[in-house]
């Protein structure tokens, strides 16, 4: 599938690998033919050869010796320098085949991928719908693919379609391609990624516009429902997995997965990231987070038999979030009698309970623009 590629971008890079070997072949041939011919000619049996032992230097021998594969190297230099700009995965096309620009008038399908222990899913935004172990395409349509991990590195590849590119947890990659024939291409990991690794494949179709907006159809038919519950029990590690299709998915899923808070309550990397930009929580605010729940090891995920138990983090509300929410549940909160003391003898100020949220309260935390 390399050297046969059904896609645009695994047609450009088959073509610059092609190029690339036949430039380097232009030196290696020509070497390899006169090491051969050298070796033969200056035979210890051949009397007739040329005996020079006090040659030592050849202006022309040494224009060629250098010249030439200085001009390869040149043209290796440019053809990589444009391949690797031209061919960059988080590059959006610019057309969609040879002789066939990119139009605006269609959006390009949005696939959302998660590698998982051992399988791959794949969530389909602008229609609601997700599969694991099936990914489909219409033909001569722009794709944008975000990547994902769950736990595990791994490598998402298609070599009918475009080149690889790494899945890894917290992160995101960008994958653009496009298929321009028909049928039934393989797609699997590249990257060793434990036990399930060699059945961590799946089937690739490249299908007309008719039978994609078909094959949507029959997803969305299918009944299954893809919310966070039934991610984590998706996620937990199983090998061969057949295909499944989902019928709904919860909109931002794939975020809680990129952000590693897809258990509720859990505090989101991006959540983290921000508190860690404005200087962190402090030693005063760092108890206000459950203990050990920041630490986002790889053993800590569902399923795993290795590390200590998972741990969780307690998001931190705003004012405006706990108006929301109404707050019907929020714990008891002590706070200090502040009457002013006066004579001599009397007990210190004692610590009051009050029930909460109330709206005054709430009224009365939120910040003043004065």
């Amino acid at each position: 599938m390399v050297l046969r590629p059904s896609g645009d971008i695994a047609l450009q890079q088959r073509d610059l690998l092609v190029v690339s070997t036949l430039l380097m072949l232009l030196i290696i041939i020509p070497v390899m033919a006169l090491t051969a011919f050298f070796a033969w000619k200056y035979r210890q049996s051949n009397k007739a050869a040329d005996y020079r032992p006090d040659w030592d230097h050849s202006t022309q021998l040494e224009l060629v010796i250098w010249a030439a594969p200085l001009l390869i190297i040149i043209c290796l230099g440019a053809l990589t320098w444009m391949g690797t700009h031209l061919l960059d995965p988080y590059r959006p096309l610019d057309r969609l085949a040879r002789e066939q620009p990119l139009t605006k008038s269609e959006p390009p399908l949005e696939v959302e991928v998660v590698a998982l222990d051992w399988k791959w899913l794949f969530i389909y935004p602008q229609y609601g719908v997700a599969t694991v172990n099936e990914l489909a395409a219409p033909l001569d349509r722009a794709i944008d693919f975000r990547i994902t991990s769950s736990a595990v590195m791994n490598s998402f590849y298609i070599p009918a379609l475009a080149g690889q590119i790494y899945a890894m947890p917290g992160m995101q990659t960008k994958l653009h391609a496009v298929i321009n024939k028909p049928g039934t291409f393989e797609g699997f990991s590249a990257n060793y990624s434990g036990a399930g690794f060699s059945g961590m494949r799946f089937a690739f179709l490249g299908l007309s516009n008719a039978d994609f907006d078909k094959w949507i159809g029959e997803a969305k038919a299918s009944g299954g429902n893809l919310q966070r519950a039934d991610y984590l029990e998706l996620e937990r590690p199983s090998e061969n997995v057949p295909v499944q299709r989902f019928g709904s998915v919860e909109p931002a899923l794939f975020s809680a997965i990129l952000n590693m808070c897809v258990e509720p309550g859990k505090m989101c990397m991006a959540e983290m990231a921000s508190i860690d930009a404005q200087g962190g929580l402090g030693l005063e605010g760092v108890n206000n987070v459950l203990p050990r729940a920041l630490a986002y090891d790889k053993y800590t995920r569902r399923g795993a038999v290795f590390g200590p138990e998972p741990t969780f983090v307690a998001g931190i509300c705003t004012i405006e979030e706990l108006e929301a929410a109404k707050a019907p549940s929020l714990a008891r909160i002590g706070v200090p009698d502040l009457s002013p003391l006066t004579g001599a003898g009397l007990t210190p100020p004692a610590y009051t309970t009050i029930r909460a949220p109330s709206m005054s309260l709430i009224d009365a935390l939120r910040p003043t623009n004065s």
